[in-house]
């Protein structure tokens, strides 16, 4: 049996991953992880699911930047539900699930750059919202000028 060990902040020792890391820390865990395979891994596809579980903050931003940058190399897909993470796609994909009668369909659209603005909009809670959709606007200029 193998057991990894973590230690998140400075001056703790490490202890088992299982029993102190939290969920964003294991995620952020999983994508230094999954980052540092990119640069020798002979996968050409990742895939994460809500890597960005448990983050908030200007670390939710790193995050995107993260993603953005094994993308470069490797096919990335990403599910998440945030649009800071979401602003750095080269293509943002739109999932509704819609209920007609006695069944639900899952229907999946490529969003255009319009699309995609509302798309942010929507995740950051307020489509509707002119507030809401100027910060849209801002994250996806400033995920463009990312390097």
């Amino acid at each position: 049996m193998v057991e990894f060990y973590f230690s998140a902040n400075l001056g703790e020792p490490p202890k088992p991953l299982a029993k102190v890391a939290s969920g964003g820390e294991m995620s952020r865990l999983m994508l230094a992880l999954k980052s540092l395979l990119s640069k020798v891994e002979t996968v050409g596809t990742f895939i994460f699911d809500e890597v960005d579980s448990g983050v908030g903050g200007r670390t939710i931003h790193q995050v995107g930047e993260k993603l953005a940058k094994i993308a470069q190399s490797k096919q990335v897909f990403c599910i998440t539900h945030a649009a800071q993470v979401a602003a750095f796609a080269d293509v943002h994909y739109g999932i509704l699930k819609e209920e007609n009668g006695q069944r639900t369909r899952t229907l999946v659209s490529s969003l255009l750059e319009a699309e995609r603005i509302e798309e942010l909009a929507r995740m950051l809670g307020g489509g509707e919202i002119a507030i809401t959709r100027k910060h849209a606007q801002e994250l996806w200029q400033r995920s463009r000028g990312h390097s």
